[in-house]
């Protein structure tokens, strides 16, 4: 059975229109008041055609051949038919999607943008690693470059003509930024001289593009140690005159999945570059870019679990073996019959379907938070923004890995050979529980400084607004979404309190359970996702669709959300159970 791809295109719409609102919210917002649902339509289908017709029959090629580094150059090139496939996506315009049209962007909303980014991802990770990183980097140049290199780089990165690398990552410095040694130092003509060495840079080298402008962190010689320490510097491969930069690619990583993607390790030797932001400050600079990551990342996990889920549903719906009924006789069932199969596929295609609507409601946040002419409603999205995103990244990146290998389990031995497509897309799929961030970091973040730091008020919010939808379902009848949600609520505020209150004496107690506080937090959002895609749903034209939906929302709330008891059990019981020193 071919491994294929169907845009899900019917629930993308069903989220946008039914679930969030998002056309009410355009209309508020001046540079989307005159967007339509017919034209999102029309993007979203060019963009599952572009994914399914052009991505997809060089993702299995790109991952058996990979990147291939010239010894004596330190260029890149990529896999076969990467570059037709990203000159195909400059010209349709697709990098500009959610760019300001002052700078060559189409102006559309970034909500629009992450589903075709899933879509993308879906269908080629190996390969949307290159043009991933370019929204952020044209935020972060608009936001905090001097005019003289937004001029000369941001209408570029805007259209895809220049693509973009993060240079965080050294030897020494992981997670732990603040142990970067990478050195900038001034110029009498403004500009920076880096020497340093970064690794695991994706995209750093290739050759899908001519330029490549790497914002790397670096130290200026006066510069405090650690965090308060760092500045960000723009270094393009390619400087102005035409001569190349004083960079070089020392080697690709051979790694577990994404094999297309050129993952680098960079050398700047006395490389020029130019300061973005205020010395000293280039962390405040960096997390446009990283916290626009973070969301891209989330949406690579929602697309793996997409990918995984419908073909698992395929195959398990042709596959015949065994007989479900009890003493059953005669031919054998699909597979998808068998009650274990069953749990396993409603499991998967609840699990997906939920985290489109929390993913999509933070990219719906961040829109919000950049355009509504309402300051209070500004604010309010912007902090809804920050809460979701470390939920997004961790929890859809979670279960993007963990469910491609249900899936696979669905395919049984079939599942771990190649020519199943299955096992790739587990294998890619690993990567984003790390990078961006570690999933366990995203905890920390989401119960520390979105939680903890502004006493819970952010999350107060959203709990009104989840509790709005629980009034909702109870006016449309739906008993058990109503009871389901309220509950998960009462649990995350229960639970959030006894937190607060032990870490007022412990400090490393919030340390102990934000793995759990994260997960709890998680399926409380897939309560009310749920819920409200049942409400959505209730008058939408189509009968049996309606029908299949509520049967996967049903199953998410009785048979997911439980597992909500433990984590926040464990959050709860923070002072009394026991974390001991790990031994040998």
């Amino acid at each position: 059975m071919p491994w294929d791809y169907v845009p899900p295109l019917a629930d993308m719409r069903f989220v946008i229109e039914r679930v969030l609102g998002a056309p009410a919210s355009w209309a508020q917002c001046a540079p989307f008041a005159d967007l339509d649902l017919e034209t999102v339509d029309a993007v979203l289908q060019e963009a599952g055609r572009f994914a399914a017709g052009v991505l997809l029959p060089i993702n299995a090629g790109g991952d058996a051949a990979g990147c291939v580094r010239d010894a004596a150059t330190g260029e890149v090139r990529t896999p076969p038919g990467f570059r037709e496939a990203y000159r195909a996506f400059v010209d349709a315009g697709w990098p500009a999607l959610p760019c300001d049209p002052a700078w060559g962007g189409q102006g559309l909303p970034l909500l629009v943008d992450a589903a075709t980014r899933e879509m993308f991802v879906a269908c080629n990770h190996g390969w949307v690693m290159y043009p991933d990183l370019l929204h952020g980097a044209y935020e972060t140049i608009k936001a905090h470059a001097g005019d003289g290199l937004k001029a000369r780089h941001l209408a570029d990165v805007a259209a895809g003509r220049t693509l973009a690398a993060m240079a965080l990552t050294e030897p020494q410095a992981g997670s732990d930024l603040g142990l970067l040694r990478t050195r900038a130092e001034p110029q009498a003509d403004g500009s920076l001289r880096l020497s340093g060495q970064k690794i695991f840079i994706s995209g750093g080298e290739h050759d899908l593009t001519g330029q490549i402008v790497h914002l790397v962190l670096c130290r200026l010689p006066d510069a405090p140690p650690g965090t308060k320490g760092i500045s960000l510097a723009l270094v393009p491969k390619w400087l102005p005159d035409g001569t190349r930069n004083a960079m070089h690619c020392d080697g690709i990583e051979h790694k577990t999945g994404i094999h297309g993607s050129a993952t680098c390790a960079m050398r700047y030797e006395g490389a020029t570059g130019w300061l973005v932001g205020e010395p000293h400050r280039g962390l405040a600079a960096m997390f446009l870019m990283m916290n626009s990551a973070r969301l891209h990342v989330g949406l690579q996990g929602l697309g793996h679990q997409e990918m995984a889920t419908q073909n698992a549903l395929r195959y398990a719906l042709e596959r015949a073996q065994g007989r479900a009924a009890a003493g059953g006789g005669g031919a054998a069932d699909p597979i998808a019959l068998h009650p274990a199969m069953r749990h396993t596929l409603l499991r998967l295609q609840a699990l997906t379907e939920g985290q489109r609507v929390v993913a999509y409601r933070a990219a719906l946040a961040i829109d919000e938070a950049a355009h509504h002419p309402d300051a209070a409603r500004r604010q309010a999205a912007s902090a809804l923004a920050a809460l979701l995103t470390p939920v997004v990244k961790a929890f859809c990146t979670h279960h993007g890995f963990h469910g491609a290998s249900a899936a696979l389990q669905v395919y049984g031995g079939y599942g771990y050979v190649r020519e199943y497509g299955v096992e790739q897309t587990m294998r890619d799929a690993r990567i984003a529980m790390i990078y961006e961030g570690t999933n366990e970091i995203q905890a920390i973040d989401l119960l520390q400084r979105k939680v903890l730091a502004d006493g819970g008020a952010s999350l107060q919010r959203w709990l009104q607004e989840a509790l709005a939808e629980a009034s909702r379902c109870e006016a449309a009848g739906l008993a058990e979404a109503t009871a389901t949600l309220r509950h998960e609520c009462a649990a995350a505020e229960a639970a959030t309190q006894a937190v607060a209150r032990v870490a007022a004496q412990d400090r490393e107690a919030p340390l102990r359970v934000a793995d759990d506080y994260l997960m709890g937090l998680s399926h409380t959002l897939l309560a009310w996702a749920f819920a409200a895609s049942l409400r959505g749903a209730l008058d939408a034209p189509d009968a049996a669709w309606v029908r299949r939906k509520a049967e996967r929302m049903t199953y998410g709330l009785q048979w997911v959300v439980p597992q909500s008891a433990v984590h926040w059990g464990r959050v709860g019981a923070v002072a009394t159970l026991a974390l001991p020193p790990v031994s040998d």
